[in-house]
């Protein structure tokens, strides 16, 4: 990938709309602009200009433009950016991405607009990767989320960390270094006064991952339960619309039937299955293997049973086969009516009313991610790639503590903590060995 010449892609999504825009960056953006547009005033750096935007041979008008110039180094890339906002329709758009390329640009690869912001300085990876998952975001936390760590949260969090681990690798250097001209090596137990607190936050964050990976990527729950439990019921009311068909004949439901809503602005996966018993008609028998298929898939079992009468035999074994495929909660309906029995480990509900449904959504979260809500509040991870780096820090620094405990030279106690620094930069940034001698020099005052 070439990354000191001008490229020019369209940077609005595929199809029809009102407005599309053409970005362009490089050095040669401002003169490429200027040869294939007509502009109407002075292209000046953080102003929009209007500009026609004509046929190759710049005879006939196509589209009327506007054109803003973000200037080097305050731009998105750090570089001269141009953005041309036409109309949304496609061939115009492709005819002045066309007109862009011949004029000395080259189509941008996927990503490399945010890639040239990395490199240049603009944002770190943790910044790169969360632009990503602002533009996939399917709910406004998710959105939140991600404008956050586009502001640099993930950065933020792992800061501290750095810090404390860079201070105790400075240390030790300083020991080593300067053994001969007096300078006190720390003793085991400020080693492991210092080296705790950055174990105990990575491990923090490691943990962290299963709320963030939720937020992320949500989950998939599937309600099942026996005919005429409430299951469709259930479903229309979590989802807030009527989308599955709910009457009192057994068996009414099928297929299974999906939707995505949202918990606590956690997507969820939705889905209704067939009435499971026992049945000889070919068509319902199919829909009851689907809702077994279902429960096997599904990040989560929401058995639905009817509390205003006893738990029969096949609801019994419906609950205990899905707790043996995985997380399951077990929700008694028809709460309103008179005569209704919960057991102590079924959640409440009415499907009718509405009572009892948020808590059905806070345990789904709880149940998934038990520590979620504290997770929420004190910052999380939301990257697989941040988790694996991170949980490969902390095993470095156990096995660190364990090196200091059982009295090993410095040296080697110092590979360790490199070992588990490594994960750290592969997501805030390298560590130059300049980084570790200013600590040194700034925290040991070593006046030869």
């Amino acid at each position: 990938m070439i990354l000191h010449d001008t490229i020019a892609a369209i940077s609005t999504p595929p199809g029809r709309g009102g407005l599309g825009v053409i970005r362009i960056s490089g050095p040669h953006a401002t003169r490429i602009a200027q040869s294939i547009l007509r502009l109407k005033g002075d292209l000046r750096p953080w102003t929009a200009t209007r500009a026609e935007l004509t046929d190759h041979d710049n005879a006939q008008l196509i589209d009327e433009t506007i054109v803003t110039f973000f200037a080097a180094p305050r731009s998105f890339t750090a570089e001269d950016v141009i953005e041309i906002s036409c109309h949304g329709a496609p061939v115009v758009l492709r005819h002045c991405l066309d007109r862009a390329v011949r004029a000395g640009a080259r189509l941008a690869e996927p990503g490399e607009f945010t890639f040239r912001a990395y490199l240049n300085g603009r944002i770190d990876l943790p910044r790169a990767e969360a632009v990503r998952d602002l533009i996939d975001a399917t709910t406004l936390y998710q959105a939140r989320i991600a404008a956050q760590q586009t502001q640099g949260s993930v950065s933020r969090l792992l800061a501290p960390i750095k810090v404390q681990l860079l201070e105790l690798i400075a240390l030790l250097e300083a020991g080593i270094d300067f053994a001969e001209d007096d300078v006190s090596v720390a003793p085991v137990a400020e080693i492991l006064r210092r080296m705790e607190p950055v174990i105990t936050q990575t491990a923090i964050l490691v943990r962290s991952f299963r709320y963030g990976s939720l937020v992320r990527e949500g989950f998939s729950l599937a309600i099942v339960g026996q005919p005429n439990v409430g299951k469709s019921s259930l479903f229309n009311c979590l989802l807030e619309q009527n989308r599955a068909i709910v009457t009192a004949i057994p068996g009414t439901t099928r297929d299974l039937v999906s939707e995505t809503v949202d918990f606590a602005g956690i997507p969820v996966r939705l889905v209704d299955t067939a009435g499971i018993r026992e049945t000889g008609e070919l068509v319902e028998r199919l829909g009851i293997e689907r809702s077994y298929e279902a429960m096997a898939d599904a990040d989560l079992t929401l058995v639905v049973v009817d509390g205003t009468t006893d738990l029969d035999p096949e609801s019994l074994a419906l609950i205990e086969k899905s707790r043996e495929q995985g997380r399951a909660l077990v929700v008694a309906n028809k709460c309103d009516l008179p005569g209704f029995r919960a057991q102590p480990d079924q959640l409440p509900v009415s499907a009718l009313t509405g009572q009892g449904i948020e808590a059905v959504k806070e345990a789904a979260i709880h149940l998934l991610a038990p520590d979620g809500e504290i997770q929420a509040q004190g910052g999380f991870i939301t990257s697989l790639r941040h988790e694996n780096l991170l949980r490969e820090a902390s095993a470095m620094l156990e096995k660190a503590r364990e090196a200091t405990r059982a009295g090993l030279p410095h040296e080697l106690l110092l590979l360790d903590l490199y070992c588990a620094l490594q994960p750290i930069d592969a997501i805030t940034g390298v560590t130059t060995a300049d980084d570790i001698l200013n600590r040194i020099f700034s925290t040991f005052c070593i006046g030869k």
